[in-house]
C-alpha cells in the first residue's frame, strides 16, 4: 500500500470504517433489515473516504501492539453500535404509537411485514413507520445522521474511553421518552376510544337487546380511521420536531 497511501492513511482510513460501518448497519433507513448488508457495507465504505480527510487531524497514530490496536477497534464498534442503536430506539415511538391505534381500532390482527423490523408489526403501526422513513428525507433529516457521524470524534474522541454505564442511561431516557412520545402521538385516538366505549356502555345498558358488538365494530374502525387520517398531518409534525431534536444534539446543532 506504501505507493498509494501511508501506513497512517490505511489505519485511519479503518479505523473511521470500523465506527462508521457499525452506526450503517444499525441506524434507521439505510440500516433496515430490507437493506442488503452489501450495500449498507458498500455505502459506510463511501462515507469513510469521504469523512477520513475530515477527521484526520484527531486520529491517532497506529498502536506497537496488535492487543492495543484490537482494543481501539472494539471501542470504535461499541461507540458505532450505541449511537446507530439510539437514532433507531427513538423510531419505536412510531411503533408504540401504531400499536395503540391498532389495538383502539380492533386492528390489532391485521399483520404486515415492516421493512425496519425483523417480526411482523401491525399494518397501523408498520403505515406510520413507512411515514417516518418519509419523513426523515422529505425534512432532511438524514443530512443530520451524517453531521452525526462526524460530530461523533467531538463526543467520543480518540483517546477517551466510552462508558458503558452512560451509554445504557442514554439508552433507557430515550427509550422512555420514545414510549412517552407514542402514546401523545396516539392521544386523540385513545380518548376516542374512552368515549365511544363509555357510550356504549351506556348504549347497553338502556337496551339490553341492542347488538352491541356487531355495530361497534366497525363503527370503531371507521371512526378511527377517520380521526388518524385528519390527525396525521400533526402526528408527522410532532415527530418529526422530537426526532430532529435528538439527531440535532448528536450532530452538534442548535437552533430550533
Amino acid at each position: 500500500m506504501e505507493p498509494y497511501a501511508s501506513v497512517q492513511q490505511v489505519y485511519a482510513g479503518a479505523i473511521v470504517f470500523t465506527r462508521l460501518a457499525a452506526m450503517v448497519m444499525t441506524m434507521p433507513a439505510v440500516g433496515d433489515q430490507a437493506v442488503p448488508v452489501t450495500i449498507r457495507l458498500s455505502f459506510a465504505l463511501l462515507l469513510t473516504l469521504t469523512l477520513t480527510p475530515v477527521v484526520m487531524p484527531v486520529l491517532p497514530v497506529p498502536p506497537a501492539e496488535l492487543a492495543e490496536m484490537a482494543l481501539q477497534v472494539v471501542r470504535e464498534v461499541f461507540i458505532g453500535l450505541m449511537m446507530g442503536l439510539v437514532m433507531r430506539i427513538f423510531m419505536a415511538s412510531l411503533s408504540v404509537a401504531g400499536e395503540i391505534i391498532s389495538i383502539q381500532s380492533t386492528l390489532s390482527f391485521a399483520q404486515t411485514s415492516a421493512p425496519g423490523l425483523v417480526e411482523p408489526s401491525t399494518t397501523v403501526g408498520t403505515f406510520i413507520g413507512l411515514i417516518g422513513l418519509i419523513l426523515i428525507f422529505t425534512t432532511n433529516l438524514h443530512h443530520l445522521f451524517l453531521g452525526a457521524m462526524v460530530n461523533s470524534y467531538n463526543i467520543f474522541p480518540f483517546g477517551v474511553s466510552a462508558s458503558v454505564n452512560d451509554s445504557g442511561q442514554l439508552a433507557i431516557r430515550t427509550l422512555s421518552e420514545a414510549f412517552r412520545l407514542g402514546v401523545q402521538l396516539s392521544a386523540p385516538v385513545m380518548v376516542l376510544g374512552l368515549v365511544f366505549n363509555v357510550a356504549l356502555g351506556l348504549a347497553a345498558r338502556i337496551m339490553p337487546q341492542f347488538q352491541v358488538f356487531f355495530v361497534a365494530s366497525p363503527l370503531m374502525v371507521l371512526l378511527t380511521l377517520a380521526l388518524l387520517a385528519l390527525s396525521l398531518g400533526l402526528i408527522g409534525m410532532v415527530w418529526v420536531n422530537g426526532y430532529g431534536g435528538l439527531l440535532k444534539s448528536f450532530a452538534g446543532v442548535s437552533g430550533g
